[in-house]
């Protein structure tokens, strides 16, 4: 009899032995940081467990690196096809190369697997992450954008059932950008395009410039010295035709000299404008601010021009030029 008692108990503790699969009754990723097999397109998103994935596979071009206003994401609908959600728990460690893999290891193998049935949404929240501690001058950098992904109602097909979730939180994804810093390296010597009704004042590097369009010479560039701390002072965009500050970056180099571009009635479409960040209206005495320094030696005059609390924008993206910078010194010689 005891025999047969130690052979039972022997079996008992053989099928409690744990043969590595995984048994799952909930997802959590929580604390769990997702990446993509491709940041160019993101068009598979993850997250990795020990034994567990969570896999969001989306169309190319729709993480979209942009701002979106206040509670109005973008919303994608499961179907399936195009927009799949899949959990999937494994009988061993799962890595990357299980994810992403052209051939994927053999092992491990997939135990259980979760597919998100069609009509769910995919709620996309995106924020610019800026560069942190600031630069100490006040200009602002761009360094990547935040995306809080959630799924509503979102709706997974188990081997034991379907399971109902209301609101799933996928979590964040971050992409990361090149920062926009405008310098240039020849701070204190900018441009003035004055023969034409459509008067500029820009600085510019190699592919990239920063000009004020449709500037106001008449106010801003008098034939006179200004008294010591009392520049003359203009807003940015203080209407749709006077003082539009522009910052542009090209495809390929700006002709040598710059003035074969810009200073004509209509600008060449050569080279290729890649990015258009727009200065944001001024307000009086307190951002957008165009301030002109004027000294002169006989009749030449030097116009030092300081844009200060300067914000540029393109689409919902926004950052800051330095609190005082310097777009230039712009020479005019009187007759």
């Amino acid at each position: 009899m005891k025999k047969y008692a130690s052979l039972l108990l022997f079996a008992l503790l053989l099928n409690g032995c744990d043969d590595g699969d995984l048994t799952v009754d909930t997802i959590d990723f929580d604390e769990v940081t997702s990446t993509s097999c491709d940041p160019l397109t993101n068009t598979l998103i993850y997250k990795l467990k020990p034994q567990e994935s969570l896999l969001l596979n989306m169309p190319a071009g729709m993480i979209i690196d942009e701002p979106t206003p206040d509670n109005d994401p973008l919303i994608y609908t499961i179907d399936n096809d195009k927009y799949r959600v899949v959990y999937r728990a494994y009988d061993g460690t799962v890595a990357k190369e299980n994810i992403c893999g052209a051939i994927p290891p053999k092992t491990p193998n997939v135990t259980e697997e979760w597919v998100a049935l069609q009509g769910g949404k995919i709620e996309i929240t995106t924020d610019a992450v800026y560069k942190s501690p600031a630069p100490t001058d006040g200009h602002t950098e761009i360094i990547g954008y935040n995306h809080n992904i959630i799924f509503k109602n979102i709706t997974f097909q188990k081997p034991a059932g379907p399971q109902v979730e209301e609101e799933y939180i996928f979590g964040d994804y971050l992409t990361n950008v090149t920062p926009v810093v405008v310098s240039f390296l020849e701070p204190d010597n900018a441009k003035y395009c004055k023969d034409f009704d459509n008067k500029k004042v820009y600085n510019n590097n190699t592919s990239n410039s920063l000009v004020i369009e449709n500037f106001d010479a008449t106010n801003l560039f008098k034939s006179e010295a200004t008294p010591v701390g009392q520049p003359r002072k203009g807003l940015i965009n203080s209407t749709a035709t006077t003082n539009n500050l522009y910052y542009r970056t090209y495809t390929t180099n700006l002709p040598t000299p710059t003035t074969n571009y810009y200073c004509q009635e209509k600008t060449p479409t050569s080279p290729i404008v890649k990015d258009t960040w727009v200065g944001q209206a001024g307000v009086t005495n307190v951002s957008g601010i165009i301030e002109v320094t004027t000294t002169n030696v006989l009749k030449v005059y030097t116009h030092k021009v300081v844009l200060k609390n300067v914000t540029l924008q393109k689409g919902n993206s926004t950052f800051k030029l330095a609190t005082e910078f310097l777009l230039g010194n712009v020479t005019v010689v009187e007759p």
